[in-house]
């Protein structure tokens, strides 16, 4: 059985950091029998901010268009999801919230991996903590030890982590962690899924 994994880069900010550390985790960790993976920058979507009448954890969203079709159909086919999430001003990038408002049932019960990062010593946890209350709204699966990413920007470079710097072998094995920990629940999930789900 293969699960799908979504990748999801919560920032569309041009070179970067979190697009660094996306191109790093794209050409590190590839399909295989039994996982393949989801590539999925927000810039590739122009979100509108919402503006549906609709509640999505209601049921539909009526006219929709073209990039919230695809924002949806892709979350929808995914058996589990990784989230890089930068931290702006102690918690998570406006447009990945606004992302995540378009959500209803797509994710139901599925895992969620958090991975942050920062600039500076903190690695992005309270980033990591602000955005447990919104997964869980829509009804995600958490897992419990978020990726915490600090002193980030000397680490990667461009698709690359370099080795000779400072923790990064720490986030190489967390990485691996995080990755492997995902994909463990998403195989466990869609084995045995929720069955009171509507």
């Amino acid at each position: 059985m293969t699960v799908k994994i979504g990748v999801i880069l919560g920032t569309v900010r041009t070179n970067s950091l979190g697009m660094k550390i996306f191109q790093y985790l794209e050409n590190t960790f590839f399909d295989n029998e039994e996982t393949e993976y989801t590539w999925i920058p927000l810039k590739d979507y122009s979100l509108p901010f919402y503006d549906h009448e609709e509640i999505p954890l209601g049921g539909h969203i009526n006219e929709l268009n073209n990039n919230e079709v695809k924002w949806l159909d892709t979350l929808k086919q995914q058996d589990g999801y990784i989230i890089l999430s930068p931290e702006y001003d102690h918690s998570i990038s406006g447009v990945l919230k606004n992302a995540l408002d378009f959500v209803g049932l797509e994710v139901d019960h599925k895992p969620v991996q958090i991975i942050t990062y920062s600039y500076y010593s903190d690695g992005g946890v309270l980033a990591a903590n602000a955005i447990v209350p919104i997964l869980q709204m829509l009804k995600m699966i958490v897992l419990p030890t978020p990726v915490l990413l600090w002193d980030a920007d000397t680490n990667f470079t461009q698709g690359g982590l370099d080795m000779l710097v400072k923790n990064s072998i720490h986030f190489e094995k967390r990485l691996h962690e995080a990755f492997s920990d995902i994909e463990f629940y998403s195989k466990v999930l869609k084995q045995n899924p929720f069955l009171n789900k509507k």
